[in-house]
């Protein structure tokens, strides 16, 4: 600034193997990051190497003087910096006079300039002590000052550190979860028995998402594994340490609204979406040829999508359950289809009908497993322009929702791949069971919307619709969607539609009538 007095800092900079291993800068700026002075150096060695003039290590330099060379280099050392050198250089001349001095002990002497060896591993330089005060700082604000925000760039540039393979990820990120693990705040809420903040929550989600990918990065080694497995059995020991079931109150909030409804909800419109330009990169050394990074991400989410898991018990993690499932689909959605990826969803769709227990789309299914709708409903689109028998099986076979039926069916316990789902007759806390509906009501919808025109499919989804859907209030619903699909003013009306539409109002009213009170 012109305002500004123009200052003059001193700057090191040492390097080793193209990483900046260790800076000092004498403008005294506190901070994670580096200052302004340091980062304009570097940009400046950068761009101008040939003005930065390179030394030999400071023991080669050494090596080519001779005794008076030497006694005057030192003698000068002392005289420019003698009140910061003098004491060390005195107690050095002692113990290099003792023969029996734990220094001459060892053959040569330390060089910081000559950088480390080859076999020595190398790592961007990181400031421990400003990582931990920064992190500390910012819980203490509780929330103000745009302290989340900091937090939230904080993760960002582990994730950065991450990409770019630096060792000081796993580092930074073990400094940052130790402020976390020490913040006072989790002994109090504890005692009180409240539950921590939404926002507090998010950070903790994030920090253990950053830890998920560190864990399962295949370039680390054996024993880096170990290590941080043994470091996080003992934060998980700890009694402070948060539960990711999370609320466990009495208070049910009506999460339909809460929640975003729908795969599309974030996008733009029981094929307007913007594509961008993911591109097929090879994937060297892999098994089938033709794949790609892009053809594998794909196949890897569509595997997560449909396991089979149970629903956690507490609000927030059922809340977290909904919410990552239609983040990823939403990503999913960003990709433009070839015939390339319609295969992967074919032999995907496909592995899940036909999967055991560890499919979410399998023939028999654990009671309380977290339903499949939403997916099912990003599926069944994906595929009805390619493989509609395959689509509306998909559908049809999520449309399930054993959480509400009195018992499930079992399985075939002469068939080992399949779980038995004989739970007792009880409804778990699903917090999050209203939303689950709409999903339901959201999937049978778009499967009668597709197949308005088709008699016999009709008819399936019909008898799916009857079968799986208990709220009278989606069943009315779902009647109300089949007479405005039937009924489109540029086509003719559907008889079909129109008497699905009829059937499901009748099946409305009928449950309407049995919840009536009576008069005795």
């Amino acid at each position: 600034m012109q305002s500004e007095p123009e200052t003059v800092c001193n700057v090191a900079i040492s390097f080793d193997r193209c990483k900046i291993t260790s800076v000092t800068c004498s403008c005294g700026n506190k901070d994670i990051f580096y200052c302004a002075h340091v980062v304009a150096l570097s940009l400046y060695r950068i761009r101008k190497p040939d003005q930065v003039k390179l030394h030999l290590p400071i023991s080669e330099t050494l090596f080519q003087m001779n005794r008076d060379q030497l006694q005057k280099f030192v003698q000068y050392l002392i005289t420019v910096h003698h009140t910061e050198v003098l004491p060390t250089a005195q107690k050095l001349a002692d113990e290099i006079l003792s023969q029996n001095s734990e220094i001459n002990q060892v053959h040569g002497a330390p060089d910081p300039t000559a950088g480390a060896s080859i076999d020595d591993e190398n790592c961007w330089h990181l400031d421990e002590e400003q990582v931990q005060e920064q992190v500390k700082l910012f819980l203490s604000q509780g929330g103000y000052h745009g302290s989340g925000k900091q937090l939230n760039l904080l993760f960002a540039k582990v994730r950065e550190m991450l990409k770019m393979r630096d060792s000081n990820g796993a580092r930074m990120l073990t400094l940052i979860t130790e402020q976390f693990m020490a913040d006072p705040r989790l002994s109090l809420w504890r005692q009180q028995g409240t539950t921590m903040t939404d926002k507090y929550r998010q950070l903790w989600d994030e920090l253990g998402a950053l830890w998920m990918c560190i864990v399962l990065n295949p370039h680390c080694k054996l024993e880096q594994k170990s290590s941080w497995l043994k470091q996080l059995k003992k934060w998980n020991s700890v009694d402070v340490c948060p539960w990711e079931d999370g609320n466990h109150g009495n208070e049910l909030p009506n999460l339909t609204n809460a929640l975003p409804q729908g795969a599309n909800a974030n996008q733009e419109s029981l094929g307007q979406c913007k594509s961008l330009e993911y591109q097929h990169l090879p994937a060297h050394k892999f098994l089938e040829e033709g794949e790609s990074y892009l053809t594998l991400a794909v196949e890897v989410a569509l595997i997560g999508l449909g396991q089979q898991r149970i629903m956690p018990d507490g609000l927030y993690a059922q809340e977290k359950v909904c919410r990552n499932e239609e983040q990823l689909i939403s990503k999913l959605q960003e990709i433009e289809l070839d015939d390339t990826l319609v295969k992967i969803f074919r032999k995907q769709a496909v592995f899940l009908l036909e999967g055991g227990p560890y499919s979410g789309l399998g023939e028999v299914v654990h009671r309380e497993s977290v339903p499949m709708h939403t997916f099912a409903k990003y599926l069944f689109t994906s595929l009805l322009p390619h493989d509609a028998e395959l689509a509306y099986k998909t559908a049809l076979r999520a449309m399930r929702l054993l959480v509400l039926e009195s018992t499930a069916p079992s399985g075939d316990l002469s068939r080992p791949h399949h779980i038995a789902s004989v739970v007792p007759n009880r409804y778990p806390r699903w917090f999050t069971l209203s939303h689950i509906e709409s999903q339901q009501c959201e999937l049978a919808s778009t499967m009668l919307t597709a197949a308005k025109g088709d008699v016999r499919r009709l008819e399936t989804v019909l008898e799916s619709i009857q079968k799986n859907i208990h709220s009278s209030s989606h069943i009315f619903k779902l009647a109300q969607d089949a007479f405005k699909i039937a009924t489109l003013m540029d086509s003719l009306p559907d008889i079909t539609l129109l008497k699905v539409s009829l059937e499901l109002g009748l099946q409305r009213m009928l449950t309407a009538a049995l919840s009536l009170p009576s008069k005795s």
